[in-house]
This record gives structure tokens, sequence and C-alpha cells, in this order.
């Protein structure tokens, strides 16, 4: 594991999710959501792992891939700001490189190390082909929480939109 920090709970599993969106769908405002909130507060997730990958592999260059994690279905989609780490709603970012890996382009991710979510989060992606799905992973390692910790950690998600930066 990359950088692990204090633990914000007791460690009750690991917990993955994966699936396919096109670059259309992302744009259109409907990006893959990963249900995390059960309706409780003292349940909490950390992205530990995000990876992408074009599902196009029908000639020696697939299309080039990038997608980002995050907190509101508000992230932005354009091509210019679609990697915005002043955004506090973003917290992962990932790339492939297909078409330079003759077709099997696993790039590389980054994972914000203060990522810690009761709610929902949601799945962007951009291709260099934008019909073609991409496929995604995403490995959370889930705790038990206190409700307080849990309800700062709610306030922290939804105050993205707002642009309040938060300092721990």
């Amino acid at each position: 594991m990359k950088n692990r920090k204090k633990e914000p709970g007791k460690y009750i599993g690991t917990f993955t999710a994966k699936g396919q969106l096109t670059e259309e769908d992302a744009e259109a405002g409907n990006p893959n959501t990963i249900r995390l909130f059960d309706g409780r507060f003292d349940t909490a997730y950390v992205v530990r792992e995000f990876r992408i990958w074009s599902s196009d592999y029908s000639s020696s260059s697939a299309p080039d891939v990038i997608g980002k994690l995050a907190t509101s279905r508000n992230a932005t989609t354009t091509p210019a700001g679609f990697f915005d780490a002043s955004n506090n709603i973003e917290i992962a970012w990932a790339t492939s490189a297909g078409s330079t890996d003759g077709g099997l382009g696993f790039g590389d991710y980054i994972i914000d190390p203060e990522n810690l979510l009761t709610e929902d989060i949601f799945v962007y992606v951009r291709s260099t082909v934008d019909t073609t799905p991409v496929n995604y992973l995403v490995v959370l390692d889930k705790y038990d929480i206190t409700e307080a910790l849990g309800a700062v950690t709610m306030a922290k998600d939804r105050s993205g939109d707002s642009g309040t930066n938060w300092i721990q």
C-alpha cells in the first residue's frame, strides 16, 4: 500500500468497484456512481487504488484514456479543466497510455492521501475516442469510525462544491 497514514478507525475489509463508462455519458452529466453511503455515519472508506484502461484492443493502438473520482456529480468534464487538484471534490486521478504501449496501457494514478468517504463517489472519464467505453477499477478500504468523525467527513465532502478548503 502506498504511503498509508494513521488508520481512521477499525479496519473492516476491502471493497472493490469496477465497471465501464463512456466519455459521452460523463460529459452528459451521467458519471458512474459508486454507492458507499449505507445510511449510517460510522462507516467510512479510503480509496487505495484507482485504475483505468480502454476496452478497445482491436488494434495494436488502443485509445489513451484518463479518469478521475469525485465526491460530487458536478465535476468538470471539459478537457481543459478535467484534472484540477485545486477542486476539493476531486480525490483521485488516473491515466493510461494505450496508444504508446502497443494497446495495453495501464498507466499511473494519484490519490489524495487525505481522502475519507462516507457518501457515494462518482467516476468520470475522457478518451481520445469518445465512444469507446473506458474500464475502471477502484479499491477501497472500509472502516468503522466514530459518528462524530463521520459527520465531519460528510460535511467536508459536501463542502467541496462550495470551494471551501479544509485543513486538518
